[in-house]
């Protein structure tokens, strides 16, 4: 049985199943625990009903006007709430496979791959099983997603695969185009091959108002393929972060790696991104060929001088046969650290990173199987918190200070405002934290200085910018409100109130805001206007 066949039999709900779903879910109504009630009914040939199966059934009974909406019985069945948490719901997809302009030492090769991943990582399965097809890759997502209770009506999208700058224009608009199509509801088939013509800002148009908005696009790429054309390109595309890897800032291990790129090309980068008011996403490696613990600990504190990344995620190298550092190892030239290293290691650093800066992640999710020596555990963030809780001390990142699901108390919030340098710009992450310094949301305003780097794009001459606005909590439908919740409290309102107070206060006469596609209509009610590739507002 493959494994599309195994969900298949896991999942259907035949009508002695949805009779049991229904007595479940009743019992869970009326009080009953959850997980307790599910193993009080076990199915008649083994095992026990599952949670997508009850919020089938709920969706069932309330569209049959058998029972009212009920948010609060939806949220107890819905499962993996952290995945909607933050606020939004993301959405992977990855590209076909095709050739990268880096020969990195470190990067597993597989010719059914794009660059850099493997056909059996969680992520990557699902592009395999719809053959790198965008539209199947997305909605596909938003169904399972929709199964297991979720909100979809505010989706970041997240591209992998490689280096997206080295696709083929027309390929990447192609395939963006496709992905919004699914998020739209519009099965537009199109043009796709070589010179197509592809009308994304129609689409993109679609979408302000469409059933899954766009609230966040993210491709990867390397910083030497970071120039003013790019980003003008990326923002044509409606992209609004864009995640990078640095992977060391020591010249001496990226030439030892193949990196292909120095770190003054990484810096370069940043600070042009940022002129750009894109998000930045930096990807950091420990344990490359030439470092050490120690180099890599004095190599961690580099990222917070001027490169200071909006977020990060650490990697750690994980020896793998297919990468040309495979032969390293053979020959005696390279030792991947042990599992204990690694989480003293990252205990170490994890305390040291900015309020401002969120870690995605401390270690991809490669399956054990392929990793040939060092750390297999792809629990490392969970085995890194214990070991901080021994030790009594936190990380105080953006993602470990996140309210999540707790009640939020607007009147008792406190507004910080967290003033440092990086890029030639002076960077404001100014947030609403509760008594217990937990993060409700923050919006980045960023002032450039004279000597930012020039985007050459008008929208953003003399304009201080929004690069980002996050009211955090679980994802609410738009015009839905809870109460208790972060979002649609008028927080991010009121971030921007204080940003547009910072930004004359130092003396710009307008504001230049990085909108994804299905946020405009939220700008646009609150005075900025249409730019080019940007909404702006004067507020001279």
């Amino acid at each position: 049985m493959n494994r599309r066949e195994l969900w298949r039999e896991t999942h259907l709900l035949t009508p002695d199943k949805k009779e049991l779903a229904r007595t479940v879910l009743e019992e869970i109504r009326r009080g009953r625990e959850v997980t307790r009630t599910l193993r009080s009914h076990p199915l008649h040939n083994g095992g026990y009903l599952n949670k997508s199966m009850l919020v089938t059934i709920y969706h069932e009974m309330v569209a049959a006007g058998e029972i009212k909406e009920d948010p609060h019985l939806l949220e107890r069945i819905r499962m993996k709430p952290m995945r909607t948490l933050s606020g939004v719901t993301t959405v992977t997809v990855l590209t076909k496979p095709y050739p990268c302009p880096g020969k990195c030492i470190f990067c597993p090769t597989d010719v059914r791959m794009p660059k850099s991943y493997l056909p059996d990582e969680p992520g990557a399965m699902r592009a395999v099983e719809h053959q790198f097809d965008p539209y199947a890759q997305v909605r596909s997502r938003i169904e399972q997603l929709q199964s297991l209770g979720h909100p979809t009506d505010k989706i970041e999208l997240l591209i992998l695969g490689g280096t997206w700058s080295s696709y083929r224009r027309d390929y990447q608009e192609w395939f963006v185009k496709r992905c919004f199509d699914a998020m739209n509801g519009i099965n537009d088939e199109g043009l796709k091959g070589a010179g197509s013509v592809v009308d994304l800002s129609h689409v993109h148009s679609i979408n302000e108002t469409a059933p899954h908005r766009n609230v966040g696009l993210v491709i990867e790429t390397r910083p030497d393929e970071i120039t003013p054309d790019e980003i003008r390109w990326l923002r044509h595309l409606g992209v609004t972060k864009v995640q990078m890897g640095a992977q060391s800032l020591d010249d001496r291990i990226l030439e030892l790696n193949k990196r292909g790129h120095d770190v003054e090309c990484t810096r370069r980068a940043v600070a042009l991104l940022r002129a750009a008011g894109l998000k930045i996403v930096l990807h950091w490696m420990p344990n490359l060929l030439g470092a050490t613990p120690a180099s890599d600990r004095e190599d961690f504190s580099r990222l917070w001088t001027d490169f200071c990344p909006d977020e990060i995620k650490i990697y750690p190298n994980q020896l793998l046969a297919n990468a040309e550092l495979y032969e390293y190892w053979q020959r005696g030239e390279f030792q991947p650290y042990t599992t204990e290293e690694l989480i003293h290691l990252l205990a170490d650093l994890k305390p040291t990173i900015p309020h401002y800066c969120r870690v995605n992640r401390v270690i991809r999710d490669i399956p054990s199987t392929n990793v040939v020596e060092g750390n297999r555990r792809t629990s490392l963030r969970q085995d890194v918190q214990d070991e901080m809780g021994r030790r009594g001390t936190q990380c105080r990142c953006v993602r470990c200070r996140e309210v999540r699901g707790k009640p939020v108390h607007p009147e008792r919030l406190k507004l910080d405002d967290l003033v440092y340098r990086a890029g030639a710009a002076e960077e404001h992450f100014i947030s609403f934290v509760t008594p217990d310094d937990q993060l409700a949301g923050f919006v980045r305003l960023s002032l450039p200085g004279s000597d930012a780097p020039q985007t050459g794009i008008a929208d953003l001459d003399g304009a201080a910018l929004i690069r980002e606005v996050h009211v955090y909590g679980q994802s609410l439908p738009v015009g839905a409100e809870k109460e208790g919740a972060a979002q649609h409290t008028g927080l991010g309102t009121r971030l921007l109130e204080e940003a547009e107070r910072m930004a004359k206060a130092n003396g710009f006469r307008r504001m230049a805001v990085i909108a994804a596609v299905g946020t405009r209509g939220y700008y646009l009610g609150r005075g900025f206007e249409r730019g080019e590739l940007y909404l702006v507002k004067n507020v001279s």
